[in-house]
C-alpha cells in the first residue's frame, strides 16, 4: 500500500488513575472537523479519555467511531455519560449529542483549560479555516475573526503540500526549518496556485526543505495578517492541527514578536475539551435548578 503522506497521526488515551464509577459528573465533547474528529470524555472536569481520528465521508459515522474509540477498554458506555455536546464543522451530525455549541466558543473554553486563565488571544488553525479569537480569563469569547475563503493557512492546505512533496505531514515543519537561509514565501495564498508555483520551484532545482520553508512562511504570514486585524493581546496560544507544525508556528512567532504558550494537551483536542466543559456546566446548572 502506497504511503499516504497527508495523513495525520491518530491517537487515543485514557487515564489509569481515574475510576469513573466513583465520580460525580461525566461529560463529553465530540468535535467533528473537516479533516479530523475528536472525542473527549471528562470526569469532574478532568480529562479521563480521548480519541483523535480522521473524519470520514459521513459525519454521523465519524462521531460514532471517534466516541467508540475513546470509550474502548474503559467499561463506560455512551449511556453512562451525563451530557454530550457536539461541536465543529459537523456538529449538527453528532447523533447522540444533547446539544451543539459553536467551535469558536468551544476552542476558546478549551484553550482556557489547556493554557490557563492568562490566555487572551487564541489562534485556531483547523482543517478548513483559521480563527483569531479574543477571550477573557474564563475562556469566554469577546471578539473573533475568521478566514474560510481558501485552504491556504489550514490543515487541508498543508496536506496538499505534504502529498506533493512526498513528506509525512508530521515532519513538514521540522524539514522546513532545516535550511541555511530563509527563502521568500511562495507568492500566492491560494493552494492551487501555490502548488503550481511549488512544482515550478522544484523543477528549477529547489530542494524540498526550501520549498516547504517558502510555503510555511506564506502560511505564517497569512495567519499573521488575520491576527493583526483583531489585535494580539498576551498571552497568546494556538489550537488545531497546524499548531503541531513548528515551521509555521516559529515563523508566526517571529512576525508577531512573541512566543506562543506551551499547551498541556494535544492542540487538536481543544474544541472537544471546551465542549465537555460546557457540558459539565450545564449538568451542574440543571442539578441546582432541580
Amino acid at each position: 500500500m502506497a504511503q499516504e503522506f497527508w495523513r495525520w497521526e491518530e491517537s487515543r488515551w485514557n487515564s489509569p488513575d481515574i475510576d469513573w464509577r466513583k465520580e460525580d459528573v461525566i461529560t463529553a465533547g465530540v468535535d467533528v472537523g473537516s479533516v479530523s474528529s475528536q472525542a473527549v470524555i471528562m470526569v469532574d472536569g478532568e480529562i479521563y479519555a480521548y480519541a483523535n481520528m480522521r473524519t470520514g465521508s459521513d459525519s454521523p459515522d465519524s462521531a460514532r467511531n471517534v466516541m467508540k474509540w475513546a470509550l474502548e477498554g474503559t467499561g463506560m458506555t455512551v449511556d453512562d455519560i451525563h451530557y454530550i455536546i457536539g461541536t465543529g464543522y459537523g456538529r449538527v451530525n453528532v447523533p447522540f449529542a444533547h446539544r451543539t455549541i459553536t467551535e469558536i466558543a468551544c476552542h476558546a473554553r478549551g484553550a482556557n483549560f489547556m493554557y490557563g486563565p492568562t490566555i487572551k488571544t487564541v489562534l485556531d488553525m483547523g482543517g478548513q479555516d483559521c480563527k483569531a479569537i479574543r477571550v477573557d480569563d474564563k475562556g469566554k469569547v469577546t471578539n473573533f475573526l475568521m478566514n474560510d475563503k481558501c485552504a491556504a493557512g489550514t490543515g487541508r492546505g498543508m496536506e496538499v503540500f505534504a502529498e506533493l512533496m512526498g513528506v509525512p505531514i508530521g515532519d513538514v515543519g521540522d524539514i522546513s526549518l532545516d535550511i541555511d537561509e530563509e527563502p521568500d514565501p511562495v507568492s500566492s495564498t491560494c493552494v492551487v496556485f501555490a502548488k503550481t508555483e511549488a512544482v515550478g520551484l522544484l523543477r528549477a532545482g529547489w530542494l524540498k526543505n526550501k520549498v516547504l520553508a517558502a510555503y510555511c512562511s506564506a502560511m505564517a504570514h497569512r495567519v499573521y495578517t488575520l491576527l493583526e486585524r483583531i489585535g494580539v493581546e498576551k498571552d497568546f496560544g494556538i489550537t488545531g492541527g497546524i499548531a503541531k507544525n513548528k515551521g509555521v508556528v516559529k515563523r508566526l512567532e517571529k512576525e508577531l514578536g512573541l512566543t506562543a504558550l506551551t499547551p498541556k494537551h494535544d492542540t487538536q483536542l481543544a474544541g472537544a475539551i471546551g465542549a465537555a466543559l460546557f457540558g459539565k456546566g450545564l449538568v451542574e446548572k440543571s442539578r441546582k435548578a432541580g
